[in-house]
C-alpha cells in the first residue's frame, strides 16, 4: 500500500482548530466592501456639499471664536451638524441661513444618517437573513448528493448526476479551497469550505442524511480518511470514489467506498485504446461525454419488454441488473427479461435523455 503524506495527514488529524463554514448558492450581488465604500462615498459627498452651502452663505453665520467663517469653518461645522453634534460654537445668525439650515441642512442631516446607519442595518440583516436561509436549509436538505473536491472529477461527476433530473439544490459540494466553493456557490450548488477529512465539515454537508457521496480528492490517503469518515456518519449511503493509484483501491473499499474508479489506469487504457484503434477511442470518449452523442444510460424494463431477450428489445442493452447482480447481455443466467430487471443500454443522446438514477442502496459485505 502506497500513500503519499502520511505525516502531512497526521498533522491534520492533530490540529483543533479548523475554518469552516457554510456557503448558499445565491444571486450575484456586489461585493459587500464595494457597498460599504459606496455608501461612504456618498456621505462625504452630502458633507462636501453641505460644507459649500454653508461657505457660500458665510455671512449669515457666526463663530464665536473669531466672528468670521472661513472653508475650514464651514467643513467644520458641516461635519458636527451632519453627525448631530452640534456644539453650537457657530450658528445660523441671518433669516436666510436659518431658512438654509431648514429647508437644506436638515434634509442633508437626515440623508447622512440614513446613509451610514443604513448600512450597518443592512449588514445586521443580512446576517440575519443568512442565517435563516441556513437553517432553512439544513432543516429541509434529505437524500441528497454530497460531492467531496471541485477539481475536474468532481465537477464532471456533478455534471454527470444533474443529467439525471437531479436539482441543483440538491447537491452540497466540500472543498477546502475558498475559490472552489465561490465557483460551485456560482454555479448553483450550495458548498461548505473546510477539510473534508474531520467530521464537523462533513455534518455541516448534513452527510449523515445524504443518499450518495461523490468522493473526488486529489490525493489518494485524503480519499481514504474521507471515505471512513463518511462512512462513520452515513451507514447506508451510497460511497463512490477516485484514486490515482489501482493499487490503492483495496483500500477504499475496506474504507467503506462501494466503487472505486481508477482515473489514472481509467485515462491510460483509453489511451491504450486509442493507440490501437483510434475509432475506438473516440467512441469510448463519446460514451464518456455526458449529454453529447452516445450515452450509456440505466432504466427499468417495461412491460411490453417482459418475456424477450435482451437482443429482442429496441434498445442496444450492454448489461442487465437483476436483483444486486450485473449480468452481461450474453450470460445464460439472464434468459428473459423480468419486470424487475433494469437494463444498461447505449442510446442516441437527446436533450431530453436523462441517465435512471439508481436509488437502491448497494449491498454492504
Amino acid at each position: 500500500m502506497k500513500l503519499p503524506g502520511q505525516d502531512a495527514i497526521a498533522r491534520q488529524a492533530d490540529e483543533h482548530l479548523v475554518t469552516h463554514r457554510v456557503k448558499l448558492p445565491r444571486k450575484m450581488v456586489e461585493h459587500p466592501i464595494r457597498q460599504v465604500a459606496k455608501r461612504l462615498s456618498m456621505a462625504l459627498v452630502v458633507l462636501v456639499a453641505t460644507a459649500f452651502i454653508v461657505y457660500a452663505d458665510r455671512d449669515g453665520y457666526n463663530d464665536n471664536s473669531d466672528r468670521s467663517l472661513d472653508l475650514l469653518d464651514a467643513f467644520y461645522y458641516a461635519t458636527v451638524t451632519l453627525s448631530t453634534t452640534g456644539y453650537g460654537d457657530i450658528t445660523p445668525v441671518s433669516d436666510g441661513a436659518r431658512l438654509t439650515n431648514i429647508l437644506v441642512i436638515t434634509p442633508l442631516r437626515v440623508l447622512f444618517l440614513i446613509i451610514l446607519v443604513g448600512t450597518t442595518l443592512e449588514a445586521l440583516t443580512e446576517r440575519t437573513r443568512e442565517e435563516w436561509r441556513l437553517n432553512r436549509w439544513r432543516s429541509t436538505l434529505r437524500d441528497h448528493t454530497v460531492v467531496i473536491g471541485f477539481g475536474t472529477k468532481g465537477r464532471s461527476a456533478i455534471k454527470t448526476v444533474c443529467a439525471t433530473g437531479l436539482k441543483k439544490d440538491m447537491v452540497v459540494v466540500v472543498d477546502p479551497s475558498e475559490k472552489a466553493i465561490d465557483a460551485a456557490a456560482a454555479d448553483g450548488y450550495a458548498g461548505v469550505i473546510g477539510d473534508a477529512t474531520r467530521s464537523e465539515v462533513l455534518k455541516r454537508a448534513e452527510v449523515h442524511k445524504a443518499r450518495q457521496i461523490i468522493i473526488a480528492t486529489q490525493r489518494d490517503d485524503t480519499a481514504v480518511l474521507v471515505t471512513l469518515t463518511a462512512r462513520q456518519l452515513n451507514r447506508g449511503a451510497k460511497i463512490v470514489a477516485a484514486v490515482r493509484e489501482e493499487e490503492n483501491a483495496p483500500l477504499l473499499k475496506q474504507s467503506g467506498a462501494d466503487a472505486v474508479i481508477t482515473s489514472a489506469s481509467a485515462a491510460g487504457r483509453l489511451l491504450g485504446l486509442s493507440v490501437l484503434s483510434p475509432s475506438a477511442g473516440m467512441v469510448m470518449e463519446d460514451l464518456i461525454q455526458q449529454g453529447s452523442g452516445l450515452d450509456i444510460v440505466e432504466r427499468p424494463v417495461i412491460k411490453a419488454e417482459v418475456g424477450r431477450t435482451p437482443r429482442e428489445t429496441d434498445d442496444l442493452v450492454v448489461s442487465v441488473v437483476r436483483g444486486h447482480r450485473v449480468l452481461g447481455y450474453d450470460d445464460p443466467d439472464v434468459g428473459t427479461l423480468e419486470l424487475t430487471d433494469r437494463l444498461i443500454t447505449i442510446v442516441r443522446a437527446t436533450p431530453g435523455t436523462q441517465v435512471a438514477p439508481d436509488i437502491r442502496p448497494l449491498p454492504r459485505h
